[in-house]
């Protein structure tokens, strides 16, 4: 079964969407955008959602199963870490290609191109794709995604396709080697997810010792804003500050002290995070 939404202009090459959430539909829709690939067939877990994913995306036919999707010149996984395996399974038992070496990536920061071998043994040309942007919406996304840093990994010819493609969208392309995946990902984790976690840490803090919470937002955003210039301008060594960049360990460890005896897991994560500043200050 089937759903047809508009249909563009023919391109270059096919791409098919095999999950289509907010990474999926914010590169499809810049890849339609600026005619890089012609968006085909499109999977999500329900008819509906994929229906719902051409129209956002302004092209693409919806389709129910993946025996139902065409041939296409390459192939998009935006699917869960988890499922990717069982997709590509899926993918290599359904699809008997009338299209020499296709190419198949997903979206993952943490997985590689291996995960994706049941396709590889076909012959299919095999990588993984994985940009640097927090794709909180779509909307938000394709505002911000020039300039955006983009790892690929896998075969050496998908990921020259897959450049090209991410160049003609603003990305700024580099290779990543297939074991250095979750250590990448890591990085990424680092610099993004664990700062609305040390945030939150902080706001509760200052809650629990009778900071006003009207006064919140505007420490929220100016420190924010201070640390993220400090650090663009000087880099993390030079924007360091407090008693970590005096190299004061007393005070640490009754900061520490106090912070754990409120939150345990807190005052824990406040004396690993000590220790790799004092690192970073050289003491």
């Amino acid at each position: 079964m089937t759903a047809h939404c508009t249909v563009p202009a023919r391109g270059t090459r096919t791409l098919n969407l095999v999950g289509a959430g907010r990474v999926g539909r914010t590169l499809a829709t810049l890849w339609a955008q600026q005619g890089v690939f012609e968006i085909q067939d499109v999977l999500t877990s329900h008819l509906a959602s994929a229906q719902e994913a051409c129209t956002a995306i302004g092209a693409g036919t919806a389709v129910a199963r993946i025996p139902a999707m065409r041939p296409a010149d390459a192939w998009m996984l935006g699917v869960q870490d988890d499922r990717i395996a069982e997709i590509a399974s899926t993918l290599a038992t359904a699809q008997a290609t009338e299209i020499a070496d296709p190419i198949v990536f997903h979206c993952s920061g943490a997985q590689s191109a291996s995960s994706l071998q049941p396709l590889s043994d076909l012959g299919w040309r095999t990588a993984s794709a994985h940009c640097i942007l927090s794709f909180a919406t779509v909307e938000a996304a394709m505002q911000q995604f020039a300039g955006t840093a983009c790892a690929l990994e896998g075969d050496a010819t998908a990921c020259e396709v897959l450049e090209s493609a991410f160049h003609a969208i603003g990305g700024q392309c580099f290779r990543v080697a297939g074991e250095d995946k979750v250590l990448y990902h890591a990085a990424a984790v680092f610099a993004t997810n664990f700062l609305p976690v040390l945030q939150s840490v902080a706001e509760a803090a200052w809650t629990r010792s009778g900071v006003p919470h009207a006064l919140i937002p505007h420490l929220r955003a100016r420190l924010l804003r201070h640390a993220v210039d400090n650090i663009t301008r000087q880099g993390p060594a030079g924007a360091l500050t407090g008693p970590a960049a005096r190299g004061d360990v007393a005070a640490i460890e009754r900061q520490a002290a106090v912070v754990h005896a409120w939150d345990a897991p807190s005052g824990d994560a406040y004396r690993a995070l000590s220790a790799l500043a004092l690192r970073l200050a050289g003491h």
